[in-house]
């Protein structure tokens, strides 16, 4: 936190994902005196690969973009702290923040990019292999199990409606184990059966890799099952939206903030918010997108464009 002080930003962006980032590289460019609180915990941080971005055929990692991306903002003069940012109020003219640490910034606009936390177990051998041979996103990366012997590792009927989706790619090949033996619906069973996908309700002890490729998955009861590709869905992923609760935000009923489709600001005056904490597809090249359009328009505001408040945004 050192050579922070309570002078007022023009913008502040709370989370360094993508959407933060990006939105960073273009208030940058405007020459907005703009601070990025990170606290380093976001799911880029733990992607090992985005399989489905232009200009990157063979992939790239979450840590790479976000090392590259604050290089980038950085050249325009943008500051970045590693902090988590705890506690949130109005102004009159603004916000304040207060970092876990007590110290507390201002802003006239505020950006949050807070992202989610998904809800995976702590299995030996599934961190290794995020991104590069167990996935989270079918949209994202249903394409890399195409014709693959795959697992999708769950719990109840989130696991089972991944497992449904996922058979798209691989329909002869798929196995769902519900590792929380959490009750699936007679209806959900009865279309894992017609699908003829796998089933077993049973613990997972550890996952084989080798060099992030997934090869084994080892049953607490020994059993050993040979893979090459997998799936996770937990579901109750924690939406980092606390901040725009506690500013007056509107919010799903699934907790992420709803904001505005053509501004990205939320129903509070200039309060903006981007990326996966805001309801939409949870995509890499669409939280870029929302990040690129927040910052035009708060720089907009900042130089005296209305910017229209819905009464509950979309």
């Amino acid at each position: 936190m050192a050579g922070l002080t309570m002078e007022q930003y023009d913008c502040v962006i709370v989370g360094g994902g993508i959407a933060g980032l990006q939105a960073a590289i273009q208030l940058g460019r405007f020459r907005r005196k703009t601070l990025v609180i990170d606290a380093g915990d976001g799911r880029s941080v733990l992607c090992r690969k985005y399989n489905n971005l232009l200009g990157y055929p063979d992939g790239v990692s979450g840590q790479e973009l976000r090392e590259k991306g604050r290089l980038q903002a950085e050249k325009t003069g943008v500051v970045f702290v590693q902090a988590r940012a705890e506690r949130a109020e109005r102004l009159a003219e603004g916000f304040q923040l207060w970092m876990e640490s007590g110290q507390a910034v201002q802003a006239k606009r505020l950006l949050l990019s807070t992202g989610v936390v998904d809800r995976m177990p702590q299995l030996p051998g599934l961190l290794p292999c995020l991104g590069r041979s167990i996935y989270v996103c079918p949209d994202c990366d249903g394409y890399e199990v195409n014709g693959k012997r795959t697992i999708v590792l769950g719990a109840g009927d989130v696991g089972a409606e991944m497992a449904l989706t996922i058979a798209y790619w691989t329909p002869r090949t798929l196995t769902y184990i519900n590792h929380e033996q959490t009750e699936v619906s007679k209806q959900l069973l009865e279309r894992l059966q017609a699908n003829k996908i796998e089933y077993f309700a049973a613990p997972v002890s550890r996952l084989t890799e080798k060099n992030s490729e997934l090869s084994e998955v080892v049953m607490l009861s020994g059993t050993v099952y040979e893979v090459e590709k997998g799936f996770i869905a937990f579901g109750g992923n924690q939406v980092r939206s606390e901040l725009g609760r506690q500013l007056g935000a509107s919010l799903h009923e699934n907790n992420h903030i709803l904001a505005d489709a053509r501004t990205k600001m939320t129903n509070v005056l200039h309060l903006w918010a981007a990326g996966d904490v805001v309801a939409h597809s949870e995509q890499v090249s669409i939280a870029m997108g929302d990040g690129s359009q927040a910052a035009i328009w708060m720089h907009r505001s900042l130089s005296g464009v209305p910017v229209p408040v819905p009464e509950r945004a979309i």
